[in-house]
């Protein structure tokens, strides 16, 4: 049986059936050759990443509480006393999980807030959730106590204590957070991070008004604890007699800092806010490596 020639000067070449693929193949224009490798290989990757997604351990979980902790700011509390590797796997203040509730399949990110001491006695994890409308959040803080939730395991590094030890070299810590930015601060403070053994630990801690500040009940005890609590009111009620405006306006004008070299500082919440006190300190000579950051 005769065949014809493959000619590729001619725009529309064809082929009869008893053509080799392989002989085709090789006369293919090797662009296209690398189009199609490279379009294989991209279809690969994202078929592992779908099965990876897929592959995600969910735990269900009960709600053991949901209360009111500031204007659209909630308290959450997640029975996992029947998941002790879920338990165990919360190691560092800065760990987040992600969390499902019932019949939405987009999950939502969550900094945990209860130190790991306490969610081991406890057997729970503890939240600080802001109600966004139409997010997975909003949806979580309208559920009751006892409804069932699902968690992924324990993510992320935390904050690298060890960086900004001992406290005899480090005796200053700055911490910078903004709305519920506060939740793993929380747990960096209640964990306990030597703030007694270091002479100047300040917390920024930004909100709108007294009224969006989550946590006031639990100022006196940090402040006992070693840290100075600095609240910044953006948009103060009248009679206000603290700090107002932004967090890093507020520390602009105060700094203090004496020995930059031994400074450290911890960063958590609004971007904008992280990137601008982050430039401050490097320029005033506090080592990119000792800020500590979650946002």
């Amino acid at each position: 049986m005769s065949t014809l020639p493959f000619v590729p000067s001619v725009t529309h070449a064809h082929f009869s059936h008893s053509l080799s693929p392989m002989f085709i193949l090789r006369r293919l224009p090797l662009t296209r050759h690398l189009r199609l490798s490279r379009n294989n290989r991209v279809a690969s990757v994202v078929s592992a990443a779908t099965i990876r997604q897929d592959a995600t351990l969910w735990t269900p979980a009960p709600l053991s509480l949901i209360e009111s902790a500031a204007e659209s700011l909630f308290h959450i509390s997640i029975d996992i006393s029947n998941s002790p590797d879920l338990v165990a796997s919360y190691t560092r203040p800065g760990q987040y999980l992600q969390l499902r509730v019932p019949d939405v399949e987009k999950p939502s990110f969550l900094a945990i807030a209860s130190p790991p001491s306490l969610t081991a006695s406890r057997g729970a994890f503890e939240f600080l959730v802001k109600s966004i409308a139409g997010s997975t959040a909003e949806i979580l803080c309208g559920l009751k106590k006892g409804e069932t939730v699902e968690l992924s395991p324990v993510m992320g590094n935390g904050f690298n204590i060890d960086q900004i030890d001992p406290p005899e070299k480090y005796p200053t810590v700055l911490i910078f957070a903004t709305g519920s930015g506060i939740s793993p601060i929380r747990s960096l403070i209640e964990s306990g991070f030597s703030a007694d053994r270091r002479s100047d630990v300040r917390l920024y801690y930004g909100a709108r008004n007294l009224k969006r500040m989550a946590y006031q009940e639990k100022f006196k005890e940090w402040e006992l604890s070693g840290v100075k609590v600095v609240p910044v009111l953006s948009q103060p009620d009248d009679g206000w007699k603290g700090e107002t405006g932004y967090v890093q306006a507020a520390f602009a004008r105060a700094k203090q800092l004496s020995a930059p070299k031994a400074t450290g500082a911890v960063l958590c919440g609004q971007k904008q806010m992280a990137e601008e006190i982050t430039t401050m300190l490097v320029a005033d000579g506090v080592s990119n490596d000792k800020l500590l950051k979650n946002f």
